[in-house]
């Protein structure tokens, strides 16, 4: 083995470092931007919830304004959301469901009309 052979080889585990450390880089560079993004992401998910919050308390305070009672219809709305979660595996379950949200929907409308 020559001294020509061995500087090849050199050469060439020097190139597949530096290529290495170029992926290296990059993925580095993906993963803060990523976390950027997560950051992002979660503060939006947090002034979302907030706004969710103030909205659910206004209606609540409208519904009760209204004289309807907006915790029992909240109530009934997630005992059919589990319901239907429960049922989800089943196609004829989910169309089943549909049908009992129009039912908690008219007795929504029946309540507004009250």
């Amino acid at each position: 083995m020559g001294l020509g052979s061995t500087a090849k080889k050199i050469q060439s585990l020097s190139d597949r470092a530096e290529a290495m450390y170029r992926q290296v880089q990059e993925l580095q560079q993906r993963i803060i931007s990523l976390e950027e993004e997560v950051d992002d992401t979660h503060d939006t998910v947090k002034s979302i919830d907030h706004q969710l919050t103030e909205q659910r308390a206004l209606l609540l305070a409208l519904a009760e304004e209204q004289g309807i009672d907006g915790e029992q219809i909240l109530a009934e709305a997630a005992i059919d959301e589990a319901e239907a979660a429960g049922d989800g595996d089943d196609e004829n379950a989910d169309a089943g469901a549909g049908g009992d949200d129009d039912a908690s929907d008219a007795e929504a409308a029946d309540a507004t009309a009250e």
